[in-house]
């Protein structure tokens, strides 16, 4: 059954920028080899690449081709129907294991990350779903901690496959790109089996095809202005949405939010006779410095404090997004005000220092440094350049920058401006990247015309923006971000490192 090309006037047809990837990322690949040559492995790296096994590779690709030919994850039709009769057809794979279920504007990934840590330091098998994926689309999907291997990935397609197209039989729109991943990590956890699943929302909460599962403990994440075409135009209205995932007699962990959208929150966890836990009340940062490699926290939690805790991750919104994570385990095991005693603060403090958090200030260079930053909002831009001044001793920042067409562009620019020296505009691989000349046009705007250096392809961005930071590199302290888009990071990720 095919999609017409309009199902309502409120979706505009968009093509999805995760599944029209060119996979080979030629472009990218053809500028790379001196970059690469400089650079050497990204530190760290938890992110999987493609398989070697040039047969498994091809299975791999043929997933991802026949998954990019249905609706994109920017086309959405308010609906759960699709997924719940593709979760009947596949016998409730979801209800196989309690979940935590995560929304919020910024700060999803990191926080589910951490949950998943602290879950997995405790022996619990775990599953965690996120996206969108910063190289690889097994990335989505994840084991014990780790990205379930291209193997299994593309056995768990075949598995639920009949099941999907069963669905699409019958359905008035075939099932998405994103509510088959849904319906394949559902099914690869009930398979494990896990002991708890972490699942990050796609895109709001009340329509997302995850919010199926009926999660015992929903985690809200700070909420502010994206996807204001879809979700709504104020945070209120965003946190209506997102609300949806607060299911009856659950925990709510509510992280700082703006007014407005708190108390829209509040409300719905009363209607729901939720227990509600909030950041600066009942949870929160009792300290923080800034260490080497990281930071240096005392937490308090839901039943008392754990200090001496370090996170390997920069900025204060990690140290945030740190104490969320915390109360969210804490209630999954149904500790709260009214019971004294804490988790193991040993085990705690192993879980935090072993988390990592692709992409999100993440450094894959040295000599210049070069930094990584999934930022696309001006909400995370702003933390961002909050967490880079904070924790590097930058004499000179250059920005590289390449955005998606339907983010606010100049927002993000605006929050940058006053730590970069220089931006460096570009374009990532992404089909949906904003064009580099009007991109250019607002940078010029808001940085004046000699900050503003243009290159289109990203390699010669990369390698513009290093030169750049090389000038004052032998009197200390210059660096490199990267930022805009997750495709952004994601290409300049393979860039940058060695084959």
């Amino acid at each position: 059954m095919s999609e017409p090309s309009d199902p309502s006037d409120q979706f505009d047809d968009i093509v999805d920028a995760e599944t029209t990837r060119d996979p080979d990322l030629a472009v990218i690949e053809a500028g790379s080899r001196t970059l690469r040559a400089q650079a050497g492995p990204v530190q760290g790296d938890p992110v999987p690449s493609r398989p070697e096994d040039p047969e498994l590779d091809k299975a791999l690709r043929e997933v991802e081709t026949e998954l990019s030919t249905r609706w994109g994850e920017t086309k959405l039709e308010p609906s759960v129907t699709r997924i719940a009769a593709l979760m009947d057809v596949l016998g409730e794979p979801q209800r196989a294991y309690p979940s935590i279920h995560i929304t919020g504007t910024n700060g999803k990934t990191s926080t589910a990350r951490m949950i998943e840590a602290l879950l997995g330091a405790f022996e619990l098998r775990t599953g965690r779903y996120t996206s969108p994926h910063v190289q690889t689309i097994t990335e989505r999907i994840s084991l014990d901690g780790a990205p379930i291997s291209a193997e299994r990935f593309v056995e768990t397609y075949q598995d639920v496959k009949p099941y999907v197209e069963l669905v699409d039989a019958r359905e008035e729109y075939r099932l998405s790109f994103f509510e088959v991943l849904t319906g394949m990590a559902y099914a690869a956890f009930a398979d494990a089996p896990v002991d708890v699943a972490v699942v990050e929302v796609g895109m709001g909460g009340t329509w997302d095809a995850t919010n199926v599962i009926d999660a015992s403990v929903a985690v809200v994440t700070p909420i502010d202005l994206d996807h204001t075409d879809r979700l709504g135009g104020t945070t209120a209205e965003i946190a209506g949405e997102k609300s949806g995932i607060i299911k009856q007699g659950a925990t709510v962990i509510l992280a700082q939010q703006p007014v407005d959208a708190a108390q829209v929150l509040l409300k719905k966890a009363v209607e729901a006779d939720a227990t509600v836990a909030r950041e600066g009340m009942e949870f929160g940062i009792v300290s923080r410095e800034v260490a080497v490699g990281g930071q240096l926290l005392t937490l308090r939690g839901l039943g008392g404090e754990y200090d001496g805790v370090f996170l390997p991750l920069h900025g204060a919104y990690q140290a945030r997004n740190a104490a969320v994570a915390l109360a969210a385990v804490e209630a999954f095991f149904g500790i709260g005000s009214d019971h004294a005693r804490t988790l193991d603060a040993d085990t705690v403090r192993r879980a935090f220092a072993q988390v990592a958090s692709p992409g999100r200030l993440e450094i894959v260079r040295s000599s210049p440094t070069v930094i990584l930053d999934a930022a696309h909002n001006p909400h995370g831009a702003r933390a961002t350049a909050e967490g880079v001044s904070e924790s590097f001793g930058f004499s000179r920042l250059v920005g590289v920058v390449s955005t998606s067409a339907d983010k606010d562009a100049r927002g993000l620019l605006e929050a940058f401006e006053p730590i970069f020296a220089e931006v460096v505009i570009t374009a990532n691989s992404n089909p949906r990247a904003t064009d580099v000349d009007a991109l250019a046009a607002i940078a010029v705007e808001v940085f004046g015309e000699d900050r503003v250096v243009v290159e289109p392809r990203l390699p010669d961005a990369l390698e513009a923006a290093i030169t750049l930071a090389e000038e004052e590199a032998e009197y200390g302290g210059a660096g490199v971000l990267v930022t805009g888009s997750i495709f952004t990071v994601g290409d300049a990720r393979l860039l940058l490192r060695r084959g």
